[in-house]
């Protein structure tokens, strides 16, 4: 009898995923944190997305036999990675699945801070008619730096051009476009730019990339957007420049820790916009491209044929 490899992953898709499954594997469901821990080790396979009980960082450390393990998430935090490179597995996730939803969010951000929708909002609920508008950047002719020039910074970047923002990214990779530096190049300068755009990975390197220092050297208009991970920035730091007026505003979609305690003083950080978390979730189609990657992926995996979306966990991405 041909070798079946098992599948272990959320009840509460089936309907959507197993007509698509080829006969060749077989589909094991939980709907329970239990059941998910119970069905881990019998996994060769596992995709664990399912987020209230907590089973999809669970899901992947109690997957001792699993040799691929896979999830839409893009950022490692809440997995094992340790375990992961130990056993030997291999680890897809969803980096770059969604540059586009992501983006949007993003231009949302750049937008709000130079227009100061959040002041606009805030004078509606009291019913209160502004006699002049809180922002007043206009985009045509302003300079953007995004800091990690991947799938999503590229697409920030197209949105951004169609503005009229002149705009530099940042990447790792050597770029013929003039208009792509790298990242030993972005510090010296900051003070260029008016929008601040945080778009890369969560690894040793770019942990608080942006301190104390790099505030200081930022024009007093600047504005950051952080659709990255909180831990990209320093935190009191920022809270400080906010305080003190030495930078213009930030639109943050990610913080450390999250969620962020009520009695956080970022909450009370002057011209600062907390929007939790929110940019990848704003759409319905994460589970239609997540299975459809995956589908591609496991046809690769009962031919034998490497997978693509390999997380490097060396680098965390």
């Amino acid at each position: 009898m041909a070798h079946r490899p098992v599948l272990v992953f959320p009840e509460q898709y089936r309907a959507q995923l197993a007509p698509l499954l080829p006969d060749s594997v077989e589909l094991r469901c939980f709907s329970t944190l239990e059941e998910a821990l119970e069905l881990a080790p019998q996994a060769e396979i596992g995709w664990f997305d399912e987020w209230a009980s907590g089973a999809y960082t669970r899901g992947p450390r109690a997957a001792v036999n699993a040799k691929w393990i896979n999830t839409v998430i893009v950022g490692l935090d809440a997995f094992p990675v340790r375990e992961i490179v130990e056993r030997g597995q291999i680890f897809t996730n969803g980096a770059g699945m969604m540059p586009d939803v992501v983006a949007d969010y993003a231009l949302l951000g750049v937008l709000a801070l130079a227009k100061r929708l959040d002041e606009v909002v805030r004078a509606h609920d009291r019913r209160d008619w502004l006699t002049g508008p809180p922002g007043t950047m206009e985009m045509l002719g302003s300079k953007a730096l995004i800091l990690g020039y991947g799938a999503i910074g590229r697409e920030i970047g197209q949105r951004l051009r169609a503005f009229g923002v002149d705009v530099t990214g940042v990447r790792r990779s050597p770029d013929p476009d003039p208009a792509i530096i790298g990242p030993d190049a972005w510090r010296a300068r900051l003070g260029e730019f008016d929008h601040i755009i945080l778009a890369a990975p969560n690894t040793d390197e770019t942990r608080a990339m942006i301190g104390a220092g790099e505030l200081a050297a930022m024009k007093p208009s600047a504005r950051i957007v952080n659709i990255a991970r909180g831990d990209l920035i320093d935190q009191p730091a920022l809270i400080a420049a906010l305080e003190a007026g030495r930078i213009g505003g930030a639109f943050l979609d990610v913080t450390t820790p999250e969620p962020l305690p009520a009695d956080h003083p970022l909450w009370r950080a002057p011209h600062a916009l907390v929007t939790m978390h929110l940019a990848g979730q704003s759409q319905t189609s994460a589970f239609r491209r997540g299975a459809e990657r995956f589908l591609k992926n496991l046809q690769h995996y009962l031919a034998g044929e490497p997978l693509e979306h390999v997380v490097n966990l060396g680098r965390g991405y």
